[in-house]
C-alpha cells in the first residue's frame, strides 16, 4: 500500500521515474526551518481555535522540534519518495508522535504552505543582502574619503570626456547600491503578508484565526484573497528583478575594475588574494573575481526570465509549474550574496594609482568643455563657443599638445574674448573644482555625497 497522502484515490503506485522527476526535496530542503516554524504557528492556532486540543498541539510541536533537531544534526534522511520538504517533515513528525501528527495538516494545504515558506525564506535572505549592501556602501565611502583629491578621466562612449575626482566616480556606485537597498526593502515589505490558511485555493471550512498565525510568524497581516495567495509569485519575481538590477550594477563596476587594471589603463591594482595567475604565463595577474561576478550576472538574468516565462500562462490557482520557482530563487540568492561578499573586501583592499590617473585625465582634451564654458561667461553663445573650441582642439591635435599648452596668442586667434585668465579655467584641477553645483565632481559636492551616504547607512542600520 502506498504511503502517499493521496494514495486512497490511486490504484497504481507512482512510477519511479515520475517520483524522481516530480520530487523537489533535494533542493527545497533548505526551507526546513521555515516549514517547521510555520507548522508550529499553525498547530498552536488550531489549538487556540479549539480545532485540536492543547495536548495534541503540544505533542505535535514536540515532534516538530525533534525533526528540526534531526535536520540540524545531519541525521535526518531526505528521501525522494517523500517528494518535498513539507511531506518529509510531516511524515517524520508523525512517525515520532503517532497518529495525532496527522492533525497538523488540518485547515491548510501544501499550496499555502509552500507560499508561506518561500516568503519567510526570502524575507530572511533579503535581510542578509541588505546588510551586505550597507557594508559595501560604507567601504566605498571610506575609499572615496581616503582618496579625495585623486583625479581621473571621466568617460562617455569610453572616450575621455571631462576630468572627475576618483571619489566622485566611486560615489556614483554608492547611489546605485542605495537604490538597490531600496528595491530589496520594498520587495520585503510587499511580500510580508501571510498566505497560511488559504488552503488549496478557496480557503477552509474550519474557524481558523489567520491573523494569529500572521502575527506569530512576523507578518504584517494575512493575504486577502485565497486564490491569489496560493498562485502569487510576484514576490519571487520582484526579488529576482531587484537582484538582477543589483547584479547588473556589480557587473558594471566589475567591467571597469577589469579595464582599469590592464597595463593599458593601469589606474588600479587589485589585491593578490582576489586575483589568480596563469598556468603558462608567469607574469599574469588575472582579475578573475570581477570576471566571475560579471559572468554570473547572465545567470541571475536567466533566473528572472525563466520565472517570468514559467508564470506567464498559468491559470488560477496553483499549478505544478510553480515548483520551478525554487531553484532560480535559491541560486540567485546565493549568487547575489556571494558577489557582494567578494566585493566588500576586494574594494577595501584595492589600490589606486593616482599619478597614472591624473596623467590620463590630462589627455584627450578633457578640459575642452571648460574652455567653452569660459567663452560663454565672456558673452559668447554656447553653440558658437562649441565651434571655437573645436577649432582650438584641431590646432592642438596638429601640434601634438593639449589645449592648455597652446600659447595665449594661438588661443586668441580663435576668439578675441580669450584673455590670460583662461589658464585658470582649463587645467585639470580647475575643471574639477569648478563643478561645485550639487551632485558635481568638486570636492565640496563629493564630501556632501559621502555625508549623505553615511547618514543613509546610519538610518538603515
Amino acid at each position: 500500500m502506498s504511503d502517499k497522502p493521496w494514495a486512497g484515490r490511486f490504484k497504481l503506485p507512482t512510477n519511479k521515474f515520475v517520483e524522481e522527476f516530480n520530487a523537489s526535496i533535494h533542493f527545497d530542503k533548505r526551507l526546513y526551518k521555515y516549514d517547521v516554524n510555520g507548522s508550529i504557528a499553525h498547530v498552536r492556532m488550531l489549538a487556540a481555535c479549539g480545532i485540536v486540543t492543547d495536548e495534541e498541539a503540544d505533542s505535535i510541536v514536540e515532534g516538530l522540534g525533534n525533526v528540526l533537531q534531526e535536520i540540524e544534526d545531519g541525521t535526518f534522511e531526505f528521501r525522494t519518495e517523500d517528494e518535498d520538504i513539507h511531506m518529509a517533515v510531516e511524515k517524520r513528525m508523525t512517525e515520532l508522535v503517532g497518529p495525532v501528527g496527522g492533525k497538523l495538516h488540518t485547515a491548510r494545504s501544501r499550496n499555502d504552505q509552500v507560499a508561506l515558506d518561500m516568503r519567510m525564506y526570502l524575507r530572511a535572505e533579503i535581510e542578509i543582502i541588505r546588510g551586505y549592501l550597507l557594508e559595501l556602501i560604507k567601504v566605498l565611502c571610506d575609499k572615496a574619503e581616503a582618496e579625495m583629491g585623486a583625479v581621473m578621466p571621466g568617460y562617455t562612449h569610453l572616450q575621455t570626456a571631462q576630468p572627475i575626482l576618483f571619489s566622485h566616480y566611486i560615489m556614483a556606485y554608492c547611489q546605485m547600491l542605495k537604490r538597490d537597498y531600496g528595491r530589496f526593502t520594498d520587495c520585503a515589505e510587499r511580500m510580508n503578508l501571510s498566505p497560511l490558511g488559504s488552503g488549496a485555493l478557496a480557503g477552509t471550512t474550519f474557524p481558523i484565526d489567520r491573523d494569529r498565525t500572521a502575527e506569530a510568524l512576523g507578518f504584517d497581516a494575512p493575504t486577502e484573497n485565497s486564490l491569489d495567495s496560493v498562485s502569487d509569485r510576484d514576490f519571487a519575481l520582484e526579488f529576482l528583478s531587484a537582484a538582477s538590477i543589483c547584479q547588473m550594477h556589480l557587473s558594471r563596476l566589475s567591467e571597469e575594475l577589469i579595464i582599469y587594471s590592464t597595463s593599458e589603463f593601469d589606474f588600479i591594482e587589485l589585491s593578490d588574494d582576489f586575483c589568480t595567475g596563469s598556468s603558462i604565463m608567469p607574469q599574469k595577474k588575472n582579475p578573475d573575481m570581477p570576471e566571475l561576478i560579471r559572468g554570473k550576472t547572465g545567470r541571475v538574468y536567466g533566473s528572472l526570465m525563466g520565472m517570468l516565462t514559467t508564470m506567464k500562462g498559468l491559470p488560477l490557482a496553483y499549478n505544478k509549474d510553480m515548483q520551478e520557482d525554487k531553484e532560480p530563487v535559491f541560486d540567485t540568492a546565493d549568487t547575489i550574496k556571494a558577489s557582494l561578499k567578494i566585493f566588500i573586501p576586494m574594494m577595501e583592499k584595492m589600490q589606486i594609482k593616482r599619478e597614472k590617473m591624473r596623467e590620463s585625465a590630462s589627455l584627450g582634451f578633457s578640459t575642452a568643455t571648460d574652455l567653452a564654458d569660459y567663452l560663454v561667461r565672456k558673452g559668447v553663445p554656447f553653440r558658437q563657443s562649441h565651434h571655437i573650441v573645436g577649432s582650438a582642439v584641431a590646432k592642438a591635435l596638429d601640434k601634438g599638445c593639449d589645449i592648455s599648452e597652446l600659447t595665449i596668442e594661438e588661443l586668441k586667434s580663435f576668439s578675441n574674448r580669450i584673455d590670460e585668465d583662461v589658464y585658470s579655467y582649463i587645467t585639470v584641477d580647475a575643471s574639477v573644482n569648478s563643478r561645485a553645483a550639487k551632485g558635481g565632481t568638486a570636492e565640496k559636492s563629493v564630501k556632501e555625497q559621502i555625508d549623505n551616504a553615511r547618514k543613509f547607512i546610519e538610518d538603515n542600520s
